[in-house]
Parts: structure tokens; C-alpha cells; sequence
């Protein structure tokens, strides 16, 4: 059963389209979009997400270093992830500046295509 739970975000989560991979502490590795972060945390989606509320995670997106954290939520093909050290903010603006124009706009078909092709 999966439980998603609502809590206070620590800092403004930014949209955008980003290609990456989870890997658990088990070993186990799933290609995922990222399609939300903010210095503290992103939103990872996959059709075969295969992460629990509490595992500990390793989010790697493409070009820059994998981000450690925990699964705070999931729901479906969804996860909440909270990094163990909260990204600098430049970082977060160049991602989502790099990746927003993937999102195909305002359209969530295009993030989904994308999504199904990871």
C-alpha cells in the first residue's frame, strides 16, 4: 500500500523534465524522471518504481553527482525524495533552467511520453 503524506516543504519546488537514475541501498537500480527539486528534496516518477517510504536512495541525474536522501512519500509510479544535504540553490536554478524547455510547456502529455520512455 502506498501513502502519500503532505508536509511543509522547506523551499519552492521547480517543475521540469529530468532524466535520472535511483539506486537503493539493496542495489537495486531504476531509471526515473525527476519532475520536480528544490534544494531540499524532488518528486521522482517511473512505471517501475520500486522504492519504499524510508529507503535510503542514491538520485543520480544526468551530469551531476548523485544526490543522497530518503524516500519520504510514495504513490503509484511517484516518490518524495529528501536529500541528506540540501543542494546549492544555483544548482537547482541551472537544472530546472536546462530541463524546464523537456516539460513540453504546460502540456502533462509530454512529460508523460517522456516518462514512458525512460
Amino acid at each position: 500500500m502506498t501513502q502519500q503524506v503532505h508536509v511543509l516543504r522547506q523551499s519552492e519546488r521547480l517543475r521540469l523534465v529530468l532524466p535520472a537514475r535511483c539506486r537503493t541501498r539493496s542495489g537495486f537500480l531504476d531509471r526515473v524522471m525527476i519532475t520536480d527539486i528544490s534544494t531540499h528534496g524532488c518528486r521522482i516518477e517511473s512505471r517501475a518504481l520500486s522504492v519504499l517510504e524510508g529507503d535510503l536512495v542514491v538520485v543520480r541525474p544526468e551530469g551531476i553527482e548523485g544526490l543522497c536522501g530518503v524516500v519520504r512519500w510514495t504513490d503509484r509510479h511517484a516518490a518524495g525524495i529528501a536529500f541528506e544535504q540540501p543542494l546549492y540553490l544555483p544548482v537547482v536554478d541551472h537544472l530546472h533552467r536546462t530541463h524546464l524547455t523537456f516539460a513540453a510547456g504546460n502540456d502533462p502529455r509530454g512529460a508523460a511520453i517522456l516518462r514512458r520512455a525512460a
